[in-house]
């Protein structure tokens, strides 16, 4: 898969433009659709633009005057129509944040990150490693996030640089989103603990069966009752963070040495005693930290329904990651102040639960499953929320779908959320529930869903080199230092060439498949998106057709892109 980095010289004339606004025009008046809201999510013609609202329009400004600067086939308007408009501030873009980092991560994962580097120390290493890397990304995200203030995320700064060959990185990217973008991870957790809590045992198929519903509940939460889905989703985060700072103050009295708790400073003693000596299994447990430290550029899926997005997500994403960073490495030393690494490694995938019944006895540990699964149903919830956007934002953008992109670019049936692309993300994550075991699924998912989120975060950092250099007067609300970005990209291409080091104990951490399975699985997840490039935009036009692209205003407000093939005369 290469992607050109070339930009399309011309997508569109000044007069083609003129045209094609014209046409968008009448066809709306057509079909009585509502104005389209200006760049201030009011009616046009509105006066006294606030600060936050003048940096919007002169970006959107800046890219109706340089077409090259806009990504995708829509404008700004057309991108930004439709739904619920902008109703999120500063408080729920941060609680968007911190509520799809903390979620299965911090109370699953531990354990197997222990166990893959060997030692305390080199695990809280890379706990600190991974926020420095997440501030990176996020430092680069808010720079692509200002300039072009638009949901969809990646997708959208894909398609800003890499215009030729035309839509492939559309595609690539959809492929990941839509079949990787899964939140079956979450719903096993929340499944499990349960049960755990129930005294039920989990069984393959009814730990199965409350996945698939809880999923179901997310997607009927956010896509027939909108407004109490944010309620919802903001309540979990705030209590998911009251969970881990009684994790954190716990660790802090064990560690005050005034419990039952024998020798608390041990773990911390010689910490890097035993640190593995493979880059094969760093990289691995690094791609289980960065995936606990995902959704740090949560709000630039659902920038189209931000209040003043530029201003909201310069405050918001540093915020919501420096909390999430606080949390996580306290709640690591707490973990590591209560048991010992055997404990630690053994424990499954619930390590809080180990900590909670060494604490507080059995009783605390059956309620403390209750908090881990009331975490994962939040992070599904919030999830969800997030990943439908991009689903709409792909459909909007042409992408060919079952029953026609149209749908699933629509906010049916309520007209302000997007049920259909909560649908799309539905399907996958229930195949994935359902299909294989769940003791080898959970963290061959783990890795696989982190290996194409490098490959797409490479695509995306040398693309702010290339608008750097290619367009230097651009506007920029934001600019990230250009060493941050380049240690962002040498630790991207590391994450990429070390899973295929043979790891020390030679079969990695999801025996029997081999260590290098996840690798290629996540490869040929974005391979497919090339090859339905292919069947979509190339074999037609072999066969002697060609796409000819149109807008479309939806009964609801938004505007989508519907391709249609025409005989080459």
């Amino acid at each position: 898969m290469v992607l050109s980095l070339t930009p399309l010289k011309t997508l569109l004339s000044s007069r083609q433009s003129t045209e094609s606004e014209s046409s968008v025009q009448k066809h709306a008046d057509a079909t009585s659709v509502p104005d389209v809201p200006a760049l201030d999510g009011k009616k046009k013609g509105a006066h006294h633009d606030s600060d936050g609202e003048s940096s919007v329009r002169e970006v959107a400004e800046a890219a109706e005057l340089d077409p090259e600067l806009n990504p995708g086939g829509l404008s700004f308007e057309e991108d930004t129509a439709g739904g619920m408009g902008r109703h999120l501030g500063v408080f729920s873009c941060t609680l968007l944040i911190v509520g799809r980092i903390i979620g299965t991560g911090i109370f699953s994962t531990p354990s197997s990150i222990l166990g893959s580097v060997g030692s305390v120390g080199a695990s809280l290493m890379l706990w600190v490693l991974g926020f420095v890397l997440s501030a990176c990304g996020l430092f680069i995200w808010l720079e692509f996030g200002t300039m072009f203030p638009r949901s969809g995320g990646e997708k959208v700064y894909l398609e800003a640089v890499y215009k030729k060959p035309k839509y492939l990185s559309t595609y690539v990217f959809a492929a990941n989103g839509i079949l990787v973008g899964l939140t079956a991870s979450g719903c096993i957790v929340f499944a499990s603990n349960i049960l755990e809590a129930a005294g039920h045992e989990a069984t393959r198929w009814n730990t199965r069966g409350i996945a698939v519903g809880t999923i179901c509940f997310s997607v009927l939460l956010h896509g027939l009752t909108p407004r109490l889905g944010v309620y919802v989703m903001n309540g979990l985060s705030v209590f998911k963070v009251v969970i881990l700072v009684f994790v954190v103050v716990t660790g802090w009295v064990v560690l005050s040495g005034k419990t039952h708790i024998q020798d608390p400073h041990a773990n911390f003693r010689n910490a890097f005693a035993g640190s593995s000596n493979s880059s094969n299994d760093y990289a691995t447990a690094m791609f289980k930290v960065l995936f606990s430290y995902i959704g740090w550029s949560n709000v630039n899926y659902v920038l189209n329904n931000v209040k003043d997005p530029i201003r909201t997500l310069k405050i918001a994403g540093p915020l919501g990651l420096c909390i999430c960073a606080a949390l996580y490495l306290l709640a690591n030393i707490s973990y590591f102040a209560v048991a010992t690494k055997e404990e630690i490694v053994n424990s499954g995938v619930t390590v809080a639960s180990l900590f909670f019944r060494k604490v507080f006895g059995p009783q605390a540990q059956k309620a403390l499953t209750v908090f881990v699964a009331l975490s994962a149903l939040g992070n599904v919830v919030t999830v969800t929320f997030a990943l439908s956007r991009i689903n709409q934002e792909l459909a909007k953008e042409g992408l060919p779908l079952p029953f026609g992109n149209k749908f699933w670019a629509s906010n049916w049936p309520t007209g302000k959320s997007p049920f259909p692309g909560l649908i799309l993300h539905m399907i996958p994550s229930i195949i994935i529930m359902i299909a294989p075991p769940p003791d080898v699924a959970y963290p061959f998912i783990l890795d696989v869903q982190g290996y194409p989120i490098q490959v797409i975060n490479l695509f995306v950092v040398i693309g702010l080199f290339w608008l750097r250099y290619h367009k230097p007067q651009a506007t920029r609300p934001f600019r990230v230092w250009l060493s941050v970005a380049f240690f962002f990209l040498a630790a991207t291409v590391f994450l990429l060439v070390a899973p295929f080091i043979r790891p020390a104990n030679g079969v990695g951490d999801t025996p029997p498949l081999p260590y290098y399975l996840y690798c290629l699985v996540g490869i040929g997840v974005l391979a497919f998106g090339a090859l339905y490039w292919v069947a979509w935009r190339l074999v037609p036009r072999w066969l002697g057709y060609e796409v000819v692209q149109r807008k479309e205003a939806l009964s609801d407000g938004t505007y989508v892109t519907v391709n249609d093939y025409k005989k080459i005369q």
